[in-house]
């Protein structure tokens, strides 16, 4: 049974089979946590479809940032009663320092889901593929 387009961002899947994992490893290693497949190896589609495709990606991942960011805001304000500007900065940037992987990853997993114009193709899927060869 195939997943949604939401679970498949979230997991960060492939968007035509939404099996295949889009980066190298599904768990973070903060040391190679951008690195990509260059095909997905389920259905084997090229996920840089040009050059320079994933550089829009850099928008979701600017939105994200500033909505964690006001997020954070409002909790400091909130939580510690309107603190210092340094008090501000500090949980800001840190809170910034630390999604920046997650932001990194969902920014090019969207670009890829939204802008990439490939459609769901169950037949792409593992099981699709183990159906097709049966018959």
């Amino acid at each position: 049974m195939a997943i949604s387009k939401t679970q498949a961002i979230i997991q960060q899947k492939c968007p035509r089979c939404r099996e295949g994992h889009v980066f190298e490893h599904a768990t973070y290693k903060l040391a190679s946590y951008e690195k990509m497949h260059e095909k997905c190896p389920v259905c084997n589609l090229r996920f840089e479809i040009e050059p320079g495709f994933f550089w829009g990606g850099m928008y979701f991942s600017y939105a994200l940032n500033v909505a964690q960011s006001v997020i954070l805001g409002f909790s400091t304000y909130y939580l510690f009663n309107n603190p210092a500007a340094w008090v501000y900065l500090t949980i800001i940037i840190g809170g910034i320092l630390f999604f920046m992987p997650l932001n990194f990853r969902l920014g090019r997993i969207m670009m890829l889901h939204f802008f990439s114009f490939i459609p769901f193709d169950p037949t792409c899927s593992k099981q699709g593929i183990n159906s097709v060869k049966a018959h």
